[in-house]
């Protein structure tokens, strides 16, 4: 909605449904996929951190500026509890922190009714054996197994970079990325082009070599992350926006629109509009790392943090067959209900021999069901955990022995902090808190970092006294 139109996303919603209250699975871009593939919190499996290679924990776990109040910590004595062949010194040792293969992916459910199933771009749920797109229901896998790629390379004629010189997360990524995908596992080869536009290309063709039969595409591009890198014609297109740095991250995001805009040409042009279910979301809100203040307004927190500036996502659902259009759904939904969603579409079950969190959405959109599809959600990175009651929302950062309590309905931005007020609302959903936990698993690797992320100012600003903010665990 500000200087940078979105046309294409936003008909997603406006031809179908908006969920105003549309949610990510986590706070940061991994676990969130792991909702996304398995319909179940990614605690229950042991997938509670995003796979980062333990140089970068290091890097991001010691690094501070000049004159910070709170420093990161690294724990180095828990690199031993890390697992086998983890943390070598090697780019493929990360690939070793996978979801178990005993999880059950839509990909999978899909498959087995006959659906094509393609993976394009972004995986970062492991790559070990089992773990892999084409392990995990996915006939077609093209893309990067790792969190990220560049975009086009660093000295590209027709590219526009932004770098956070502050940022260790940004000083890792520039030297360590590759520009490069894979095929099923083969080796790394350069895309065509800038990366978008190439895993766009490659959706197209999908979309009309299978036009004759049932497929799934679960399509992964890696913007708007860093790196920051635009292509100069979307760059040249925002000449109102002086900041050099919100102008690549707007012109990353105009070309991710125009590339939306271009699958859902091709599934009209195709014939296939009406009968296609399409969802979109993100992983996690805006970083505060990318040093933007206003990403994220009117909510308060970046990605890493569970205000909502961190976990509230773009959710957008449009089945012309199904759903009335100009739908917008008020209660609150998740990541996790993807996969039942998807496998109700397809006419596929659920699995029924573990927990399943989320619930199929037709449904409750059609209002052929009143209800909440769920009183009660949950997030949590380590020892920073969230509830959220109907329309209470507590959090529990324990690693600080604080908490927030607020109340959604009245203060959807969280200005109001009702936790001293509300001591047994507090014990109560503390409660909830515990009971979750006692159903979820010990994750498959341990933390090796813990730091600052800051509520209201991103990164590159002096942190001052009195600043609010989070202690993540990753």
């Amino acid at each position: 909605g500000g200087t940078v139109p979105t046309p294409h996303i936003d008909s997603i919603g406006r031809d179908g449904v908006d969920f105003v209250r549309g949610y990510a699975g986590n706070a940061t871009c991994a676990p969130s996929r792991a909702a996304i593939m398995t319909g179940r919190y990614p605690t229950r499996f042991g997938f509670e951190f995003t796979p980062a290679p333990v140089g970068f924990a290091r890097m991001v776990g010691t690094d501070s500026e000049p004159g910070d109040i709170v420093k990161p910590k690294f724990f180095s004595e828990r690199i031993k509890e890390m697992p086998p062949g983890s943390t070598a010194a090697n780019p493929a040792a990360v690939n070793e922190l996978s979801m178990p293969a005993g999880e059950i992916t839509i990909a999978e459910v899909l498959k087995a009714r006959g659906y094509h199933t393609v993976h394009l771009g972004k995986w970062h749920l492991g790559g070990k054996a089992g773990s892999r797109p084409e392990d995990q229901g996915f006939t077609e896998s093209l893309g990067f197994i790792a969190g990220g790629a560049m975009f086009l390379p660093e000295k590209d004629p027709g590219v526009v970079n932004a770098k956070q010189d502050w940022d260790p997360i940004d000083r890792f990524l520039w030297p360590n990325l590759p520009y490069a995908v894979q095929f099923n596992g083969s080796a790394m080869f350069r895309p065509k082009g800038y990366m978008t536009d190439y895993l766009t290309d490659e959706a197209v063709k999908a979309i009309k070599a299978n036009r004759n039969r049932p497929f799934f595409i679960y399509y992964a591009p890696n913007a708007i992350h860093t790196p920051l890198q635009a292509k100069k014609e979307d760059y040249d297109a925002l000449p109102e926006i002086k900041d050099h740095r919100l102008r690549v991250y707007g012109a990353m995001a105009r070309n991710l629109d125009h590339n939306v805009g271009r699958i859902l040409q091709t599934l009209k042009d195709e014939g296939l509009d009406q009968n296609t279910l399409v969802i979109f979301t993100s992983d996690n809100g805006g970083a505060g790392y990318v040093g933007l203040p206003d990403i994220n307004k009117p909510y308060r927190g970046f990605k890493s943090t569970f205000f909502e500036g961190g976990i509230k996502a773009p959710f957008f659902m449009r089945w012309p067959a199904a759903i009335p259009a100009g739908s917008r759904y008020p209660y609150p939904v998740g990541h996790v209900d993807i996969f039942a969603t998807a496998a109700g579409a397809a006419g596929a079950g659920v699995p029924t021999d573990r927990k399943i969190d989320g619930v199929d959405l037709t449904p409750f959109v059609q209002g052929k069901n009143p209800a909440r599809p769920h009183q009660v959600m949950f997030w949590r990175s380590g020892q920073y955990k969230v509830v959220l009651d109907g329309d209470w929302k507590l959090q529990s950062n324990e690693a600080r022995d604080k908490v927030w309590l607020f109340d959604m309905a009245n203060d959807p931005t969280e200005q109001r902090d009702l936790s001293k007020s509300q001591p047994e609302k507090v014990k109560a959903m503390l409660a909830m808190i515990a009971a979750q936990d006692a159903a979820s698993v010990k994750p498959i690797w341990p933390s090796l970092l813990q730091g600052p992320v800051f509520i209201d100012k991103p990164g590159g600003v002096p942190q001052k006294a009195g600043d609010e903010y989070i202690l993540w665990d990753n």
